[in-house]
């Protein structure tokens, strides 16, 4: 199999505002097709690591390149790139066809050619019948969905999303999720996805990179990201995850390294209930529970000080102690992650 070739490359580039480091030597690579997430809270790097990539900022050290070709003093209209905005920056004196035939004018595509474009990329966003309106007789989705389409119309080699989907409402958000990756798929183009939301990057990215204060803290898979977090901010940013330290980590474990486990890794039963031969035992109060639906959550306060978090599937059949209940808590060792020395 060929290897895919890079799409996006950055070789320790920082950016400073005085003394503010911004992104802070920062190295990766991003595949071409790839659909790739920055992840982290705000002011970790991860926007400013996107503009640098449109344009819009200059490292102030390092080097970006797309396609191996340096961006340094590169501007953004002479870039292979698109960018899609959280405000989605639609005109509104202008139809939505018009919005998005808006990049080949600019262009100067001929006026067929354009219109057959946009005609193509209204079908693809499932908006092929409504070119005639104006952005504000739209919903919030189907906004985002011009916005994508205006992006895509250039045919760019890379297509940056800034936040895209956070003004959108959980149910909308969450099928927009699946319309998202179903255009990566069909149009077969590198996404680098930004946001602070660790469900949309786990459910649509090929890899996610962790920012932190400006560094990144892993760049792996979802599923490895979620299940061999490699520090400690990872396992307690992305998914929920209990982190025990000094003696709360010695009663769970006999260690008192750092450590974590996820809620939904652990088994409740009765009190003095016995577990199995290579599990990890330790007992427990239900401190407080909440019912969430499809699961429940307890928080078990700990002999040794701390709590865990468990998280069990409301079935017909288990175990589910109320509160102020003694409980016997359990978990295969392999699920138990530690950090530090």
């Amino acid at each position: 199999m060929p290897q895919p070739s890079i799409a996006v490359s950055f070789r320790a580039v920082s950016r400073h505002y005085g003394a503010v480091r911004a992104v802070d030597e920062v190295s990766f690579d991003i595949l071409d097709g790839e659909f790739f997430a920055m992840l982290g809270p705000s002011g970790s790097g991860k926007t400013t690591c996107l503009r640098l990539i449109a344009g819009f900022e200059q490292p102030t050290a390092g080097l970006v390149a797309i396609h191996g070709r340096d961006m340094a003093g590169v501007p953004p209209y002479d870039r292979d790139v698109n960018t899609v905005f959280q405000d989605y920056a639609l005109f509104p004196h202008m139809s939505v066809r018009e919005n998005v035939a808006y990049g080949l004018m600019i262009r100067k595509v001929p006026a067929a050619e354009r219109a057959k474009r946009a005609e193509e990329m209204l079908a693809m966003v499932k908006l092929a019948d409504f070119g005639a309106r104006k952005p504000s007789q739209l919903s919030g989705g189907q906004r985002q969905r011009v916005a994508l389409a205006r992006a895509l119309v250039n045919r760019p080699s890379v297509l940056l999303l800034d936040e895209p989907l956070g003004a959108l409402d959980l149910k909308l958000r969450e099928q927009m999720q699946v319309e998202l990756k179903a255009i990566q798929r069909q149009v077969g183009i590198t996404f680098i996805y930004v946001t602070h939301d660790q469900g949309e990057a786990l459910s649509m990215s090929d890899r996610v990179a962790v920012f932190n204060q400006g560094r990144i803290e892993q760049i792996a898979a979802p599923a490895e990201l979620y299940e061999k977090p490699r520090t400690e901010f990872v396992a307690g940013f992305v998914g929920i995850s209990n982190l025990l330290q000094g003696e709360a980590a010695r009663a769970a474990t006999g260690a008192a390294r750092a450590c974590s486990i996820r809620p939904e890794k652990i088994h409740l039963a009765p009190a003095g209930a016995a577990a199995p031969g290579s599990a990890m035992r330790v007992e427990g109060e239900v401190e407080s529970l909440l019912y969430l639906g499809a699961n429940t959550r307890f928080d078990i306060r700990l002999p040794g000080g701390g709590y865990l978090a468990v998280v069990q599937q409301n079935r017909d059949a288990h175990y589910a102690p109320e509160q102020g209940s003694k409980v016997t808590l359990w978990w295969d060792a392999r699920h138990l992650m530690t950090f530090g020395g």
